[in-house]
């Protein structure tokens, strides 16, 4: 790919073809992917990518399922002094691309908030300004599918700090909405989130990977699923465990912690009969609550390592 053609840009009708073309193409991606093997490697992928949106995930994933690592051609070249090798084929993706536009609107009173009328009777108009949403498509590409200046050791660097279950387990606490207790749990149940108390409680006694695991899949639901006062309709059980083991299995994936114990087979089944729009929500509320608690432990644990290193130079 030269140079020219990583910058080429598409307008008008060429580029609003492009996007219905994209998005077309996205919509069937959603269908089709609730199999267990797709699904995983969506969440694989969103781990890498999370503070991507749902969609763009999965647009990278149908494009490139390896993908570690993306950015533009400029951003490759300038912040990490490196460059798209050539005959590389490009990641589209989907970018917002507003535009502004003059508009009549009724004059309101700035008292009595209601429409200024003329002597004709009529409401008084004047021209205002608003922000059009609009979406243009975008080239990006993987670290792969580059060369040049060697990008910082974030791999080991991010080992480093999960190894310590303690400081992980510190980090849970801080990104957690409601209290963490750990008790003994009767029964098969590994914890639990009470709705009326608000707090999350923990079964004793488990290995420091399933309890990590556990915290985190009952921190999803303290997030996503907590009951608020202008709340219409809860959604189905079947769907929150659905959201909350995919938030537990992308931040797990994401920290090295093992993941080869979940499934994902009854995605498929949870998904049959379901509208388009009700699977795009469930995305988008993975994505934000996994790329909420990833960038929060994150935070917590770099925090950790400044204090540290603090502490070791006095």
């Amino acid at each position: 790919m030269t140079k020219k053609e990583g910058k080429k840009n598409y307008n008008g009708k060429e580029s609003t073809d492009r996007v219905k073309e994209i998005t077309e193409k996205l919509e069937q991606g959603i269908q089709d992917l609730y199999e267990s093997d797709k699904y995983r490697t969506y969440l694989n992928t969103m781990s890498k990518l999370h503070h991507y949106s749902y969609s763009n995930s999965l647009l990278i994933m149908l494009q490139k399922p390896d993908a570690t690592m993306v950015a533009g051609y400029t951003k490759w070249r300038d912040t990490f002094k490196r460059y798209v090798k050539a005959g590389e084929k490009a990641i589209k993706i989907i970018a917002p691309a507003p535009f502004k536009r003059k508009v009549l609107v009724e004059k309101i009173d700035p008292v009595t908030r209601k429409a200024v009328v003329g002597n004709d009777g009529q409401p008084v108009m004047i021209e205002k300004e608003i922000s059009v949403p609009s979406y243009r498509i975008v080239s990006v590409y993987d670290v792969s599918q580059t060369d040049g200046q060697q990008l910082p050791s974030i791999i080991s660097e991010l080992e480093e700090r999960v190894e310590q279950y303690n400081d992980f387990m510190d980090a849970l606490v801080s990104v957690s909405p409601v209290t963490i207790d750990f008790e003994d749990i009767e029964g098969k149940a590994h914890g639990y989130y009470h709705l009326e108390e608000k707090r999350i409680a923990i079964d004793r006694g488990m290995s420091e990977s399933q309890t990590i695991k556990t915290c985190i899949h009952e921190i999803a639901h303290a997030k996503m699923h907590a009951i608020t006062d202008n709340q219409e309709k809860r959604i189905d059980r079947s769907t929150q465990e659905v959201q909350a083991e995919s938030v537990a299995y992308t931040v797990c994936q994401h920290f090295g912690v093992d993941t080869s114990e979940y499934t994902f087979g009854y995605v498929a089944g949870w998904s049959s009969g379901r509208e388009l729009a009700e699977l795009k929500t469930s995305l988008a509320v993975i994505q934000k609550t996994a790329d909420e608690l990833i960038t929060g432990i994150e935070s917590h644990l770099d925090g950790i390592m400044i204090q540290r290193k603090a502490a070791k130079a006095i």
